[in-house]
C-alpha cells in the first residue's frame, strides 16, 4: 500500500509540475508560479522520501513506518495543497494554513528518526 500511494504521489507531482509549467504560464502572476514551483518541490522530494519508506517497509517489515507515512502525507497534503489553491487564484488566506503542512511534514521526519534510533 506505502509504495503505491507514494507512486501516485509521483505521478501527481509529474502532472501537477507540468500543469504549471505550461498551463499556468501565460496566466498566472510571478508570484502565484512561485508558490506553485514550491509546492511542485516540496511535493516531489517528500514523494520521494514516502517512496523510501515503502521500500524500507518492504526491505525491513517490522519497521512501522505508518505514522511518519501518515504525518508526510498529510502535511503533503496541507503544505502543497494551499499553495497550490493560491497559485490558482484561491484567496491568499490559505497561507495561513500552510505552515500547518510544514509543521506536519517536520514531524512525520522526526518520528522516522525516533523510530529509527529506538530500533
Amino acid at each position: 500500500m506505502w509504495l503505491g500511494m507514494a507512486a501516485c504521489n509521483l505521478a501527481l507531482a509529474v502532472m501537477l509540475g507540468a500543469f504549471g509549467a505550461h498551463g499556468l504560464k501565460h496566466t498566472a502572476s510571478a508570484q502565484q508560479l512561485e508558490w506553485w514551483h514550491t509546492a511542485t518541490q516540496y511535493f516531489f522530494w517528500h514523494a520521494l522520501g514516502l517512496l523510501v519508506l515503502g521500500v524500507l517497509v518492504k526491505a525491513v517489515p517490522s519497521f512501522a513506518v505508518k505514522t511518519p507515512f501518515c504525518l508526510l502525507q498529510l502535511g503533503l497534503i496541507i503544505f502543497c495543497g494551499s499553495l497550490y489553491l493560491m497559485a490558482l487564484g484561491l484567496p491568499r488566506w490559505l497561507g495561513a494554513i500552510t505552515p500547518v503542512g510544514g509543521v506536519l511534514m517536520i514531524t512525520g521526519w522526526l518520528t522516522l528518526a525516533w523510530l529509527a534510533f529506538k530500533q
